[in-house]
This record gives C-alpha cells, structure tokens and sequence, in this order.
C-alpha cells in the first residue's frame, strides 16, 4: 500500500479535472505536478516539480518518443509543403462522395496501420484532415475515429504495445514459478488466447464502424457534428486546436500535387520501423542466448521478435527516413531547394511543440503518480473485491481508473499486469483466468487512455487532426464509457453463466448499435434536433457566400449524404 495513501489521487485527479474545467492541458497539468511536489516533500515542492520534468524527458524511450513525434512533425510539414494532402484532396474528392465514405475510409486505415499506435494516429489524422474537412465532418469526430482505432488495433496485433504487455505477463509468470514452484503456460500463448477477452478494444473498433456507418451521434459529439454541418465550422469557436497546418506552414507547393509526394514518405515510414524492428529484435534474441532463433517455432519466433524489438528506436529510425525521403522528392522533382527543405523542417518541429509539452507534462504526471504510489494504492484497495467470476471486471475498472489517473497505458500494464495474473492464480490454482486477466489489463488500459486528457495517445490523436483536447476527450468520453458498460456486461456473461467470446463479443456488437440508435434519438429528442446531423437541409448558398466551402446540398427527401464537394479545385 501507498505510505501516501489517499493522498496519491490528489494530483493525477487535480490536473484532470483542471484540464476539463479550464481547458488548458498544459497549466492544468503543471499545477498537478507541482502538487503532486508539495505531497512528497511535504513542502513547496518546486524543487521536485523540475526533477519530475527533467526526468521524464531525460529517459530514453520517453526521448525517443519527443524525437520521433518532432520528426513526424516536419514529415507532416514536408508532405504538405510538398503538396502531397492537396493531391490526396484531388484523388479523394472524386472517389470519397460522402460523409459516410469519408468516414469508414478514415476506419479502414486505421485497422490498417496497426504496428504502432503513435504512427497510426500522424498518418491517418494527417491523411484525413482536410478530406473531412471537406466534407464537415468535426474535428471531434475525425479525432473520436483516429483514437479509437489506433490503441484497440495495436492491442491485437503485432507491435509495441504488444511486445510490452508480453514482458510483463513473463515477468509475472516468473514469479508464480518462483513462488508457487510450477510451469506457466507461454507467454504469447496467453496473449493470442486473450485477444477474444480485450472486448474493449475489440467493441470499440466496432463503436467507431457503428457510429461512421449509421452517422449517428449523441452526447457532445451531436452538437459538434451540427454545428459542423450547418456552419463548415469544424472545430468550436473559440477552440484551441494543437496542430494547424495552414497556419503554421503557409501555402504548399500547387504547381504540380502528385500522390506519391503523399505516399512515398509514409510508405518509407512503416517499411523502416518494421524493418527496424525485426532487426532489433533479432539481434537482442540472439544476443540473449536464445537459441537458434530461425529454428524456433512461427509462436515462438514472434513472441522473441516482438518481445526484444526497441520499437521506440525503429520509430525514431522510420520517422528520420521520412523527412529525408521527402526532402529527397523535393529536390528530385524540384519542388523546393535545400534551404526551404531545412526551413520546412524546422518549421514540422514547431508544429510539434505544444504536443511535445503537454506529453513531457504527462509523463511527469505519471512519474507523480509513480512515486506516491496511485496504482500500488488503488491496486491495494480493490484486492478485497474478489472471485472468480467478479475478479476480470474487478482487474478491467482498476486498470481504468490506473489509466485515467496516471494517463499511460503501459504504466497501468506495467502496475496491474505483475500483480493481476498471480492473484488469478491462486483464485483458481491454474491459468485458467490468465488470458481473462490479460484481455481486462489491455481494456481497462485503454479505456482509460481514451477518457484522459493526460494521456499521450490522446494528445498526439488531437494534434494529427488539429482538434482542440479537452473537445476531444468529452465529446470521445460518451462513446468510450457506452462500450465500457457493455464490457463490463459482457465479463458478468463469462464469469456468471460461462458465455464464451464467440457469444458475448457478437451479442456485444447488437447492444451497441442498439444503445447508438436509442440514445441518438433520445438526446437529439432533448435536444430539438436530428440524431444524424447531415440529415439537416442546409442552406450551401449562404454558406458559400460566407466563404465557407461544404458539400453540395441534399435536396428534400433525398439521401442526406452530400454527393460531391462543392467549390473543389478540380485542377489543383
């Protein structure tokens, strides 16, 4: 248990509620910090605070991260200058005919991109920005698409996040086999058997096809959505976007937009980071004594890749590759010389910048955390809460509120994860609960990445889109705590009456397009308006002479989807 006990919530919760309140992450997450200084030196703190920052910039994956998001940065800044969006603008507007296509477009690349969740959120926010731009679609919305596709997908597939989570279900093994003196099951075993129970990231994906597909909303995001649709304003009056590429990089190159200016350096990206990581993985294999790694089994062979790849290295790697196979294009096909290249460059870093503070801020805060022992804390005081059939809900909503508190994801993997697995074991005396026990860490993890405005992933969804933070984690907050609920029904299922995943995960599915139409009607019958904003006829003639570009107007009765955008440069 925490010595700081109850204490250890103060600053996680503080610098929470601050953000949401004020709307200013960065001060709002300082304030936190320093807080969290005064409780653990028992006095000003300040002295504290700055080892707290200086710390978290100061260890190695954290700064590789701060270098990869910056060079992601001026990759983005590149790609534009370059023209590359505008010649994707060119080829969607022809081909993405509607909000609905627009939107399941958006879904698809995310499933797509599943090595990295950070990859994921640069390329697909920066990919689809101004295509839902186009066709109104808000920030929110494109912000809610990007984040809960990027976390859920690289929770199921090969990558970073899964190669961490492996290393804490070894780590934890090892010590039942210390403890109780038996064999443990394989790690990736366990893993691959506890993909049907992360219901979180699994339901959540299907949410985000839910709500694209039926292009209904409720909560915050219904208001944003009209006021998108009948405005073209696509983000809140007086929001705070942390990226704007238009401002902060000027007018790209027009002369001569060509895909492969977009898709070239991207393509670059994800094929250097994941060679990247197979190679270091391999190497730190080999060096670790394992055998003859091209011997081992597929299983095997993927679990020692995955698990000693230095993912944050490949990224830093990949993202390098980027800029300079950009610059590279630029030369070539001389669209800029030397010195705008550098100059985009920099200009990328400063794009980044606020992104940067608030994840260095973050990470403090979860050093905060760490020291006073919020996830001991909260871990120690759900311990009594347990069976069997309850325990999986119980591990689901403490990873949740580890999560939500501390905004990381894989601190909570890393607190809940080492103590979760042996208390499922002595529960039941086998590894029965094991894969349940994992799938739950993994949810409530990233469930509570998604509600956080502290969390990174969170933070780095709403600069690739351009959205404003706290608009992005209220209005994303509905849909999240919708698919919590169901997950949590769906745990009760398995550990009450034995419902198996081939069950609860489709039944699953059916109560979320349930809930997503009876609360869409429900709020938007509070509200005095239409569950699906773009049913609403609009008139495109005054909004046009008000300079605001949007998709030709439905006409009555007809379907509400526009049918071409309207004002595009057809050459552009």
């Amino acid at each position: 248990m925490s010595e700081f006990g109850a204490l250890s919530l103060v600053p996680p919760l503080l610098a929470i509620a601050l953000a949401i309140w004020t709307r200013r992450p960065i001060l709002s997450l300082f304030v936190g910090v320093w807080i969290g200084g005064v409780i653990f030196t028992g006095g000003l703190g300040v002295g504290q605070t700055f080892d707290w920052i200086a710390g978290s910039i100061a260890d190695m994956f954290h700064a590789q991260i701060l270098i990869f998001t910056l060079l992601l940065g001026s990759g983005v800044a590149l790609i534009w200058r370059l023209g590359g969006a505008i010649a994707v603008r060119n080829w969607a507007v022809a081909r993405l005919e509607s909000q609905r296509t627009t939107g399941v477009t958006t879904w698809l690349l995310g499933i797509a991109l599943f090595f990295d969740d950070y990859a994921n959120t640069a390329i697909v926010g920066s990919t689809m920005r101004d295509i839902s731009d186009r066709m109104r679609i808000s920030r929110e919305k494109l912000s809610y698409i990007v984040d809960s596709t990027a976390a859920p997908v690289a929770t199921i597939a090969i990558s970073s996040w899964v190669a961490f989570q492996l290393s804490m279900v070894r780590e934890a093994f090892a010590d039942i086999e210390e403890t109780a003196g038996v064999e443990t099951p394989s790690a990736f075993a366990v893993y691959l058997e506890s993909i049907p129970y992360n219901a979180y990231a699994l339901l959540a994906i299907a949410m985000v096809g839910i709500i694209v597909l039926s292009r209904r909303d409720y909560g915050e995001m219904l208001d944003a959505e009209h006021r998108s649709w009948q405005t073209g304003n696509v983000t809140r009056e007086d929001a705070v976007p942390l990226q704007e590429v238009e401002k902060d990089l000027g007018e790209p190159v027009l002369e001569r937009p060509m895909l492969r200016t977009f898709f070239l350096p991207i393509i670059v990206l994800i094929a250097v980071t994941t060679i990247g990581a197979f190679w270091t993985g391999y190497q730190a294999a080999e060096l670790a004594g394992v055998g003859e790694v091209l011997g081992l089994t597929t299983g095997e062979f993927a679990e020692t890749i995955a698990g000693e790849a230095d993912w944050a290295a490949a990224l830093v790697w990949g993202s390098f590759a980027m800029v300079l196979s950009a610059i590279v294009l630029g030369l070539v096909y001389d669209l800029f010389d030397l010195e705008d290249g550098v100059e985009t460059v920099l200009d990328g870093f400063g794009l980044m910048l606020t992104a940067v503070t608030i994840l260095v801020l973050a990470w403090s805060i979860s050093a905060v955390a760490g020291d006073l022992g919020t996830g001991e804390y909260v871990a120690a005081a759900t311990e009594g809460v347990l069976s069997p059939a309850i325990f999986p809900v119980v591990v689901l909503l403490t990873a949740a509120f580890i999560a939500f508190t501390m905004g990381s994801s894989w601190a909570t993997m890393g607190i809940v994860t080492p103590i979760a697995l042996p208390v499922a074991y002595n529960l039941t005396g086998d590894f029965t609960l094991a894969p349940v026990v994992v799938g739950a860490v993994f949810s409530g993890a990233i469930f509570g990445d998604h509600t956080s405005p502290i969390s990174d992933t969170t933070v780095l969804s709403s600069t690739f889109t351009g959205a404003d933070l706290i608009d992005h984690v209220r209005t994303q907050a509905y849909y999240a705590v919708t698919v919590l609920l169901v997950v949590v029904f769906a745990y009760l299922l398995n550990g009450y009456l034995g419902v198996p995943p081939i069950v609860f995960l489709p039944l699953g599915v059916l109560i979320l397009v349930g809930l997503v139409y009876g609360l869409s009607n429900l709020d938007a019958g509070r509200k005095g308006v239409d569950p699906v904003a773009s049913s609403v006829d609009v008139d495109w003639d005054e909004t046009m002479a008000e300079g605001i570009a949007g998709p030709s107007s439905p006409g009555a009765g007809e379907d509400p989807d526009p049918s071409s955008p309207s004002g595009s440069e057809s050459g552009d």
